[in-house]
């Protein structure tokens, strides 16, 4: 199984350019969102829930996720893991697995923080975008798609996730072995790493 780790800012296009890949990609290619294995704090009423540093590394259940890779890498199936984002806690689908395939995409801000899963991965990239674009496509999506407001999106920004980007995150493109400016919309980047990949150049 070949496995490949796709980190940079929350915003910076991380997902968009895995899904690229996942298309382009010959052979079936599964891809898994890191986001989806945030620890489940179902049990704190929502106020506090909504209140935890989601941008930090800890708040990942990094175990977890190494052991599912590691069992996909062994031939074997694992439950879907997900997220449910309005609410703030785990929403595992019951009944739902992922099957192994030829090549592994793992997405997320924190992709290459924990070391032995980073020791899995036969190819890295980041994805370097300036902070302001992030912020704004951050706005865009969080309005669109999980029902926030402009002032908590804004505060959690401010208290948050650019706190962790000049932290950790910016810090990630030191373990990459390829750097993509600009965010995952670009179809020349998606095309070129495609190519390489399927012609075996890029070998788990």
């Amino acid at each position: 199984m070949l496995i490949i780790g796709i980190c940079g800012a929350s915003g910076s296009g991380k997902s968009t350019l895995a899904k690229e890949l996942q298309c382009k990609i010959k052979g079936r290619t599964i891809l898994i969102n890191q986001d989806a294995y945030y620890r489940d704090h179902a049990y704190l009423p929502f106020d506090e829930r909504a209140k935890i540093n989601y941008d930090e590394p800890h708040v990942f259940e990094h175990d977890e996720l190494l052991y599912d890779v590691k069992q996909l890498r062994e031939g074997k199936r694992i439950t879907r893991k997900a997220y449910d984002y309005a609410h703030h806690c785990r929403a595992d689908a019951k009944g739902e697995y992922i099957d192994p395939a030829e090549t592994l995409i793992i997405e997320g801000i924190h992709a290459f923080y924990d070391e032995r899963l980073r020791n899995l991965m036969d190819f890295k990239i980041f994805i370097r975008v300036d902070p302001d674009i992030c912020l704004l496509r951050r706005v865009c999506r969080d309005i669109t798609e999980r029902d926030r407001e402009i002032t908590g999106i804004a505060e959690q920004y401010l208290s948050t996730v650019k706190p962790m980007y000049d932290k950790y995150i910016r810090n990630y493109i030191d373990f990459a072995d390829l750097i993509v400016a600009g965010g995952g919309k670009n179809a020349k980047i998606s095309d070129i790493l495609a190519f390489y990949i399927n012609a075996g150049q890029v070998k788990g």
